[in-house]
Parts: C-alpha cells; sequence; structure tokens
C-alpha cells in the first residue's frame, strides 16, 4: 500500500513540477476532454492540483459524430466533469467536408485543433504522453516527413492570437498512466476504433511496438530523445532560414532575390519556413521542388500559382505570395456599415475592421452625409487620394500601389451614398481625410 501511494504521488507530482514553471496563478487551463483513459486521467491530475495553484479548470469535448457511441461518450463526459464540478463545453462538428480531402483521422484532428483555438483560455491540455510522441516519430519517419515533421510534440507551445498548447504528460508512459487510473478506481469510455489495426497508429501500438519492445525496452525514451534532437535541428534551420532573409520577419510576401541568392538546398529551407510562418501546410517534397523552380525561373511579368493543401503560392513583381485559395465570390455583394467595429468581407475571406481614432484615417462627420456602404468594384471608379494629387481611375491606382492582381476584384470599396471614399488599406479620397483633432475612422482588413 505504500509503494502504491508513492507512485501515485509521483505521478501527480512530477506533473505539478512540469507545469508549475509554465502556468501562473489564476490561470485558465480547458483540457481536451474525449472520455478516454488519457484525458480521464489528465482531468483528474488537473482537478487535483488547481486547488493548490488557484487553477481555472475547464473541458471541451468535441462531438464528431463518426462513431455510433459518439453520444454516449460526450453524455459520459457531462456527468463526469458534473461529479468534479468542472464547467463543460461540448462542440459538434461535420467531418464529411473534410473527410475525402484528409481522410477520417486527419479531418478529426483538423477540428479539434480549430475548436481549440476558438476557446477562451490560456492554456489548452492535451493528453499526449510517452507513447503517443514515440508513435508519432515513427510513423512521421515512414511518411517520409522532414525534420519539423519528426520533431518532438512540446510541453508547452507557445500561441500569439489563440490559447497555447500544453501537453503535461509527455513523459509519461500509458502503462503509468493506466496504473493511475486503476489506482484511483477511474473510468473512461473504449473508442472501438482503437481496435482497428486498419489506422496506422493502431497498427503500430498494437503489433508492431510490443515486438519492438522485447529488444529495446527503453525505445520510448530513446525515440523522444531522437525527436527533441530534430526539434534542435529545426531551431538551427529557422534560424539559418532568418539569416538568408535579412529584414523580412513575417508578412504574406517575400523577396524573390532572398531565394535566387541561395544554394538549392538553401532555397528549400527559405521556403519552408516562409510557409510555416505564413501559416500554410508544408507541400510534398515534389511539390515543393516544383514550387521553387518555377519562382526561381519566373520573368517579372510572369504569372506563377502553384495550389497545395487548400492554399496558393504567388509570384507578382519580384515577390512571392503565399494565401488561401479563395472561392468563388458574389460580385454584387454589399454591406451597410451601421458603427459596427467589424464586419467579415466573403470576397476576400477576411474581416474588415473599423478603429476609431483622432485626427486620422476618414472623417466620421463627413461620413455622416449619406449611408455607408461596403461593396466591390464595378467598373469606372475614381478616386483622388490627396489634395495635390490628380483623380485618377481605379484601375490605375491599384497599379500603382502594387496591388496583386488576384486581389483587386475582391478589394472592398467604402461609399458614403455614392461616392467613393476609400479603398481598403490602398488610399481614401482626398476630401475625406480627417482633419487634425477631428474624430476619424481607420479602416483595414489585417
Amino acid at each position: 500500500m505504500a509503494n502504491s501511494r508513492k507512485s501515485k504521488s509521483n505521478l501527480l507530482e512530477r506533473v505539478a513540477d512540469a507545469l508549475r514553471p509554465l502556468v501562473s496563478t489564476d490561470s485558465s487551463i480547458l483540457l481536451g476532454l474525449s472520455g478516454g483513459m488519457d484525458s480521464v486521467v489528465l482531468l483528474h491530475l488537473l482537478h487535483t492540483l488547481a486547488p493548490r495553484f488557484s487553477w481555472k479548470i475547464s473541458a471541451l469535448h468535441v462531438h464528431h459524430g463518426i462513431s455510433q457511441n459518439a453520444n454516449s461518450w460526450a453524455d459520459f463526459c457531462t456527468e463526469l466533469c458534473a461529479r468534479y464540478s468542472v464547467p463543460l463545453h461540448i462542440e459538434h462538428v461535420d467531418i464529411a467536408p473534410l473527410r475525402n480531402e484528409h481522410g477520417i483521422e486527419a479531418a478529426a484532428r483538423k477540428l479539434r485543433h480549430a475548436a481549440f483555438a476558438k476557446q477562451n483560455c490560456d492554456f489548452v491540455a492535451l493528453a499526449h504522453h510517452a507513447d503517443d510522441q514515440a508513435e508519432t516519430l515513427l510513423l512521421q519517419l515512414l511518411r517520409g516527413a522532414g525534420i519539423k515533421g519528426v520533431a518532438a510534440m512540446p510541453l508547452l507551445k507557445l500561441a500569439a492570437h489563440t490559447p497555447s498548447t500544453l501537453r503535461p504528460l509527455l513523459d509519461i508512459s500509458r502503462t503509468e498512466l493506466l496504473a493511475y487510473a486503476q489506482q484511483h478506481e477511474l473510468a473512461w469510455v473504449e473508442d472501438e476504433s482503437n481496435a482497428d489495426v486498419y489506422y496506422p497508429r493502431n497498427f503500430l501500438r498494437q503489433q508492431v511496438l510490443p515486438i519492438l519492445e522485447t529488444k529495446f525496452a527503453a525505445y520510448r525514451d530513446t525515440l523522444s530523445r531522437s525527436a527533441r534532437h530534430f526539434a534542435e535541428a529545426g531551431e538551427l534551420l529557422d534560424q539559418l532560414a532568418q539569416q538568408d532573409a535579412p529584414g523580412w520577419e513575417s508578412g504574406e510576401s517575400l523577396e524573390i532575390g532572398f531565394l535566387r541568392s541561395l544554394s538549392l538546398s538553401r532555397a528549400k529551407n527559405l521556403l519552408r519556413y516562409f510557409l510555416h510562418v505564413c501559416g500554410a501546410p508544408m507541400p510534398q517534397a515534389a511539390q515543393l521542388d516544383d514550387m521553387l523552380q518555377q519562382l526561381i525561373e519566373a520573368r517579372e511579368d510572369s504569372a506563377v500559382c502553384v495550389e497545395f493543401g487548400g492554399w496558393q503560392v504567388r509570384y507578382y513583381q519580384n515577390k512571392v505570395y503565399v494565401l488561401r485559395c479563395l472561392g468563388e465570390f458574389d460580385r454584387d455583394h454589399e454591406l451597410s456599415w451601421q458603427g459596427e467595429s467589424e464586419l467579415a468581407w466573403p470576397a476576400s475571406n477576411n474581416t474588415i475592421f473599423f478603429n476609431r481614432i483622432e485626427g486620422q484615417g476618414i472623417s466620421l462627420n463627413k461620413l455622416q452625409r449619406a449611408p455607408v456602404l461596403l461593396r466591390l468594384r464595378r467598373g469606372g471608379e475614381t478616386l483622388r487620394p490627396h489634395s495635390d494629387a490628380a483623380t485618377r481611375s481605379l484601375k490605375n491606382l491599384l497599379q500603382e500601389q502594387h496591388v496583386p492582381p488576384w486581389l483587386r476584384e475582391r478589394l472592398p470599396l467604402l461609399f458614403c451614398g455614392e461616392e467613393l471614399v476609400c479603398v481598403v488599406g490602398v488610399a481614401i479620397a482626398a476630401n475625406y481625410h480627417a482633419e487634425p483633432g477631428e474624430a476619424g475612422l481607420l479602416v483595414s482588413d489585417i
């Protein structure tokens, strides 16, 4: 019994020691709760530690609707969280639109990540453990992944505009978690798909790794160490890419001269880094090679466009751009602005922001003259961008401002009545500029 208590305490304290330097007092932690053994154990651990650190614990269950047992899993999570007095949100997602493109596992993972990203909390805690780390490394190696693909999952992954991700169990094996669950008499659900060796991860888990363990008992630790080495190598490659593009930090475009001045391997590394920083998925090796060749060989007037994974790489005026594929849009779409701080703009799949400020942007007083409307180009629009400039056609203005051709038909135009006031992100009509000390409005789509 004494050894049992020590084992329990050790696991609890190992998690406490891992989180103490990362999670401050009074932080809010949202747990990704599937109802499986791993996440149930993590819920128990966080619930036990929360009073010690004044953490606010909540949970999110993503209902994929794939299994016939999905509803009973959601019910189980609801009852479990009610027992612990932990707030639970159940997010229903539709996997069908992504299933053909990504497959069941990847589509479900993509939807879960999207659900976590929009939660209002400081951290999202996931129950990945040492076995998951080893399985992921082997799967990625078998898929021919690059350095970033085989790098270790980190204990903490920081994020700028979404919750940061915690994985407190990465140094703990599935066997240890099972022992903890049994000692605490925890209940959990079993996903029947985990028994299906059709899925590569299950095949490794059930048929490959048990054999591997008979010869390499410490494979979890050694593979995790290799994954950490890959992560360090990835950091060095990122630093090399930063040196190869001096002055560039982030943004949707990259000077083609940087790529053309490098050896093939360094140019590929910089292009991968550029795509990663912009949030794009990594293309297959052959796609990346073709993409780089087209970009390096492009003439200044070339219209390069390479599509991959729902994204595009384009070339315009010696710059490389990366963006999500833009779908069809309604050319007659209009929006009325009535003082909102932001409005969705479907044509370019982004958001228009309206910020009130003194002495800058558009004169709010002048906008009172007539209804304010946002719409797309229809042809024949003109605008004088400042008092000492000539009135010019919108076509010429966009060319002068080097607006990429694929964006010109999608730009929001702000009208006051029938008068063009602003091409968002490009120019404001001279007679609508706010005067010093006057209430103004900055309109942007960034």
